[in-house]
């Protein structure tokens, strides 16, 4: 198959696909798949809105051509993660270990689809986020990703110290105690960290508690002095005065339009 999309940034492909390679399409907008065998002309395969996933039952497998369309839907956070850390187009070749892991996600995906027993919604769901985890661990395995959060996440020698900024938010750390963890010089691990994730590595704990504030925001018991303390802030206005420098506006005004929004 021969793969073209567009979308933010232009377009990208054609891209040549052989079977059992996996692709993630990453906020485009556009797809023109075009393939197949046989010298007779193309057929054009348009979804359509009202198909019964039921239906699917009665598809072989070895011989009928399966569409099965979804997407993956994240909070504004994960939606600014994703979209940097991930070009709009991810090919996973069929040669790497992964890409059997991913075949068989697919293959329970369609089982569960066509199936209609009882969970199957829930077992969709949970299949989309693995098959999501194992194409970033397999993107990972094939390509360095640019420098950024995934980057960032995939580095074994800082991964001592992101340990420790993940796990402890609040804390006021310093520099040479990151290091440390890392087994590293203070100044070779800024400079790696840097490298790696595009940012100093205190510049980085600010930003991670800004992703860990909106979702804590998302619940309307979470009170915004408590986050505040809680994520190392020694005041809800400077706590405030932080949020909105990184999101752009107030504590209560983000979780105003996000309540608003559903």
């Amino acid at each position: 198959m021969r793969l073209s999309v567009d979308g933010p940034g232009g377009p990208q492909g054609p891209v040549e696909l052989a079977p059992g390679d996996v692709v993630l399409l990453n906020q485009r907008t556009y797809l023109e798949a075009y393939g197949g065998l046989g010298d007779g002309p193309p057929t054009e395969l348009i979804p359509e809105t009202s198909f019964d996933s039921m239906a699917l039952d009665a598809a072989d497998l070895a011989t009928d051509d399966v569409l099965i369309g979804g997407w993956v839907q994240v909070n504004p956070a994960g939606h600014e993660l994703l979209s940097t850390a991930l070009p709009g187009l991810v090919h996973v070749r069929a040669r790497t270990p992964a890409a059997s892991r991913l075949a068989a996600l697919v293959a329970q995906l369609f089982a569960e689809a066509s199936s209609g027993r009882l969970g199957s919604a829930f077992a969709i769901r949970q299949n989309g986020q693995l098959i999501l985890l194992e194409v970033l661990r397999a993107y990972l395995e094939q390509d360095e990703p640019p420098t950024g959060w995934l980057r960032l996440l995939a580095d074994e020698p800082l991964a001592p110290a992101l340990r420790l900024l993940h796990e402890q938010p609040g804390r006021t750390w310093e520099l040479v105690e990151l290091a440390r963890a890392a087994g590293m010089s203070r100044t070779s691990f800024a400079a790696r960290f840097r490298m790696v994730a595009g940012t100093p590595p205190l510049a980085y704990l600010s930003r991670w508690r800004m992703v860990l504030a909106q979702r804590a925001l998302r619940d309307p018991d979470v009170r915004v002095g408590a986050l505040a303390a809680e994520l190392g802030y020694g005041s809800e206005s400077a706590f405030s005065t932080a949020f909105k420098r990184e999101i752009g506006e107030s504590p209560l005004h983000y979780r105003r339009r996000q309540h608003a929004a559903g």
